[in-house]
């Protein structure tokens, strides 16, 4: 059954804790990612971090606090950041001995203010101008895991928090045409990323100069679409000029023995990608997670009826359990003694662990076993050897459904508009993605946005051009851009 969504909201806080994924903290805007949810972190961090070092970067980090100073150098990108910075003005506190109160020393304040990360251009570009003097030292490609902090005014786990988790890459070039080329082949990174691995469609686009990252030339994005009709950014990569080389003086010599300024790139994923993966394949009883990045793949219950039978019967699951993990699944035997089977049921169908195998006295006499597909609910007895044998190809074939029962759907709310008041009734009664003309101008996007509250997510990077009339002003158009309402 799929989730009313009228109580998406509701649902989406509720699978996130009930599953145990993460919780909010005593911090507003904060939140602490539990076991389960940190490994489904990880298998999202492992295939990526993989990809970078495939297309040559190296991992580095960079400091936590960035001088005030530093972000004043590019305009554009303080400008851009001003109203989401956390600022440090003391290094130590006092206690008074009555009240007990505790408040920053006044003797201890900073001669300079902190930023507490909220990206990382200005800190790394300041380092760069170390590292780089010659093309020989060109590109510089790097990358670094880290945790950011932006004060976000109405947080949400996962997909709006004030301080979450990212990857952010930043590379330095001796020219324009090998940053732009980095940037795009970044951005195929995500989105072969985002589809093989979380099964999840997206559409990838140029940003207008608007809704540019904040002191980049060129901003790219793969853009998605949730169960509720609303879009979500699944990962930007942009194109940055020599802005940021320009404001720190990071200069090299070429092969003709002159000074240029390199040329720069950064780009980023973060844990708004779990609520992503939440959002695009979650129904009714809880997650359902691509068994490519599930923690666990395959949970085997067992189920006895007497003492007698539980020692032989767990024992049967666990040598199961090892025969799958020799074909290199992630297995787990749900032996707990403290609940029953149906319990044991609910709560796997909640942490959307893609397999359930029921392994019962019948089964152990018979050498079968019972499968439970979570995506259809499908359940099927087969012998155990054959099940051995084809779990794997059951995972890849529930990953490719994943995807396909994703990108249907993103079909179906995805309509073609060449009117304004049609644009309107579709925003109004379900939402989507719309794809209409616009005539490339700053007023008309701004206009569009207050009177519908939807933003152009993106100007497609594939398709043709197709000529048309914007259908705010009616003045020429190129192409048609992808509107939407977003996260």
């Amino acid at each position: 059954m799929p989730i009313p969504m009228q109580d998406l909201s509701e649902w989406y806080t509720q699978v996130i804790e009930k599953a145990g994924l993460a919780e909010h903290s005593p911090v507003r805007g904060c939140m602490t990612i539990k076991p389960y949810g940190w490994a489904l972190w990880e298998n999202i961090q492992r295939p990526l971090d993989e990809a970078f070092k495939a297309t040559g970067h190296q991992n580095a980090y960079f400091p936590l606090f960035i001088p005030l100073s530093f972000l004043a150098r590019e305009a554009a990108h303080v400008e851009g950041f001003a109203q989401e910075c956390a600022v440090v003005t003391h290094y130590r506190i006092q206690t008074d001995p009555v009240t007990r109160t505790v408040q920053p020393d006044p003797e201890a304040k900073l001669e300079e203010p902190l930023v507490v990360r909220p990206t990382s251009e200005t800190i790394i570009w300041n380092t760069f101008k170390n590292w780089i003097q010659s093309y020989r030292d060109l590109p510089l490609l790097i990358n670094q895991w880290a945790n950011v902090v932006r004060w976000e005014k109405r947080p949400r786990l996962f997909l709006r928090t004030t301080e979450f988790l990212w990857q952010e890459g930043h590379t330095a070039h001796a020219t324009a045409e090998e940053a732009l080329a980095e940037a795009r082949q970044m951005l195929e990174v995500y989105a072969r990323f985002v589809q093989d691995y979380l099964a999840i469609p997206v559409i990838k686009g140029r940003k207008t100069p608007t809704e540019r990252f904040a002191g980049a030339v060129e901003t790219f994005t793969i853009e998605t679409l949730l169960l509720d009709g609303k879009a979500l950014q699944a990962g930007t990569s942009h194109f940055l000029g020599q802005n940021f080389a320009k404001a720190f003086e990071v200069k090299f010599l070429n092969a003709q023995n002159e000074l240029e300024y390199v040329w720069a790139t950064s780009w980023g994923v973060s844990t708004r990608l779990i609520g992503a993966l939440i959002l695009s394949h979650g129904d009714e009883r809880g997650l359902v997670l691509p068994p490519r990045v599930a923690p666990i793949q395959v949970v085997i219950v067992p189920i006895w009826r007497s003492e007698a039978q539980q020692a032989q019967i767990t024992e049967a699951a666990h040598r199961l359990a090892q025969q799958l993990r020799e074909k290199g699944l992630r297995v787990k035997v749900d032996d707990d003694p403290h609940h029953r089977p149906g319990w044991k049921f609910n709560e796997w169908e909640l942490k959307g662990v893609p397999l359930r195998l029921t392994l019962g006295p019948r089964d152990v006499e018979d050498n079968t076993v019972e499968v439970s597909w979570r995506h259809t609910g499908q359940k099927a007895t087969h012998p155990q050897p054959a099940v051995v044998q084809a779990c794997a190809s059951w995972l890849e074939e529930m990953q490719r459904e994943l995807f396909v029962r994703a990108q249907e759907r993103i079909q179906r709310q995805t309509h073609r508009v060449d009117s304004y008041a049609d644009m309107k009734a579709i925003l109004e009664k379900e939402r989507g993605f719309i794809l209409a003309h616009w005539d490339g101008n700053a007023e008309t996007e701004l206009a569009i946005k207050e009177e519908t509250g939807a933003t152009i997510r993106c100007i497609p990077l594939e398709g043709e051009k197709e000529p048309g009339r914007c259908i705010y002003t009616g003045r020429p158009s190129e192409q048609r851009v992808l509107f939407a309402i977003a996260y």
